[in-house]
């Protein structure tokens, strides 16, 4: 009954047999009435002239004259001609001729004789006994109201029942073929409109057992298309993740796996020297401590990542002042800017209130900044500036450090992407700063932007909504 293959046949058979039989209906209906009307309209016309002869002659006067005779034979040929019976009553209700000769001179006293006599025309059709009665007034001169006869005409119409009845019947017979014809059109043409639909579910249940690789190809109808374009954008999504998520495997285990390396490499040098002096071991027990200090930060990293990619309820939204969050965030960063003597310049346009996690925030914060000083040169400037509209919120964090080439700004918020590997060495980096600061706006519904040039210096722009909303979701632009 939900299917649409069943719900195309049975509108089609609805539609089509329903007006099918209001047509056939109305076409009998109307050519019954029309054969009808004009037998009727026929015979008036006769009976319209007889009354005129019997007026305009002495009929009345001479029965039996030689007029007269005319007339009665003019008469009997309409009843012959139509199978019916003329009756010619005077005045006086008193029957002087009838084509049958079963009552002539006989008085005949009827509710359609008295209103004839009174001067009215009628018309009645029996459908039980098949047959119709016209009664017509003999009046004298054109415009006399005077009667002086009534003119009563009975015909039978069975001739026009019975066709009536067999159109009825080929009627019946056409529409129970153009039934089955239907329900076979019908079949034919649900399951030729049903076919796209067929692949598209073929095409699911492919997605479904894990074959990525194939695209849906219905070649349907313009809304299938695009349904089709749809499905197809969603499984490069899918496949783009899935491809993510090898990588991203692969880079943990890399990644978990270089320090640990490192840590055994140093450990079993120790252990081959069994005279080896205080000094190499203390030396190496820094690069462990080191090593150590490396494996922690991926792991609390990864573990915040993690956090962020969860569902949007974990945010503890709170009204806050961005500007004293800022600040903090430039306490906590400002020590490491002096040692290499960046000069590092806050600006506020206006006091600005958002409704924020201000942990997870202060965490995208912190890592745009510090990003700012580690990836600059000594002696450089970071500048970070805020500003507000009646919407939105903007962090912008410039620097004059080494900046980011051109092909290399699309990845830079992947994880464990780096753009100068052995700098991010050096600089303590695990390659998850930007991913996790892209995933905490994301899920304020904000955005990221990046410009940058080789050699100038960057700028990361960040824009959060002031008033947080459940639905709908940011992008990256």
């Amino acid at each position: 009954m939900g299917s649409l293959r069943f719900r195309i046949i049975f509108y089609l058979l609805l539609f089509g047999l329903v007006s099918n039989l209001i047509l056939s209906g109305v076409f009998v209906s109307s050519q019954y009435d029309r054969t009808l009307n004009s037998r009727v309209n026929s015979l008036t016309s006769y009976g319209q002239m007889l009354a005129n002869s019997v007026a305009s002659t002495g009929y009345l006067n001479d029965p039996t004259g030689s007029e007269a005779q005319l007339i009665n034979t003019q008469i009997s040929l309409i009843a012959d001609i139509y199978d019916g019976r003329v009756v010619v009553v005077d005045r006086n209700c008193k029957i002087i001729e009838d084509s049958y000769n079963f009552e002539e001179g006989k008085t005949i006293i009827a509710d359609r004789v008295i209103r004839g006599l009174r001067g009215e025309s009628s018309t009645q059709v029996n459908e039980t006994t098949h047959s119709a009665e016209i009664v017509i007034p003999v009046t004298g001169a054109a415009g006399s109201s005077e009667v002086y006869a009534v003119l009563i005409m009975s015909f039978n119409v069975e001739d026009i029942f019975t066709l009536s009845e067999t159109t009825q019947n080929q009627s019946r017979l056409l529409v129970t073929i153009f039934a089955l014809v239907m329900i076979i059109a019908a079949i034919l043409i649900s399951r030729h409109l049903t076919r796209p639909f067929r692949k598209i579910q073929s095409s699911i249940k492919s997605l479904a057992d894990g074959y990525l690789q194939e695209n849906v190809n219905t070649n349907g109808y313009t809304e299938l298309i695009e349904v089709q374009e749809a499905i197809n954008t969603m499984l490069r999504r899918l496949k783009v993740q899935e491809e993510s998520r090898q990588q991203f495997v692969s880079d943990v285990s890399h990644e978990l796996k270089t320090p640990i390396t490192s840590i055994k490499v140093l450990s079993d040098s120790l252990l081959a020297q069994e005279d080896a002096p205080a000094e190499m071991y203390r030396e190496f027990l820094m690069d462990i401590s080191q090593e150590i200090d490396r494996e922690s930060q991926i792991i609390s990293d990864l573990l915040t990542l993690v956090r962020a990619d969860r569902n949007t309820e974990e945010l503890k939204i709170a009204d806050t002042n961005i500007n004293e969050l800022i600040e903090q965030n430039l306490r906590r960063v400002r020590p490491i800017a002096e040692q290499r003597h960046i000069d590092l310049v806050y600006e506020s346009f206006r006091d600005v209130r958002a409704q924020v996690d201000e942990t997870k925030l202060s965490l995208a914060i912190t890592s745009l900044i510090e990003n700012a000083i580690k990836y600059n040169q000594d002696d450089g400037w970071v500048h970070v500036s805020l500003n507000a509209d009646h919407q939105y919120f903007y962090l912008k964090v410039e620097d004059n450090g080494v900046g980011i080439p051109e092909e290399e700004q699309e990845h830079i918020f992947e994880r464990f992407y780096r753009v100068d590997k052995a700098r991010s060495r050096e600089t303590g980096g695990t390659g998850l700063g930007l991913s996790i600061t892209r995933s905490v706006i994301m899920m304020h519904k904000g955005n990221l932007k990046v410009y940058s040039r080789p050699g100038e210096g960057s700028t990361f722009t960040m824009r959060i909504p002031l008033y947080y909303r459940k639905s709908g979701g940011g992008r990256d632009e």
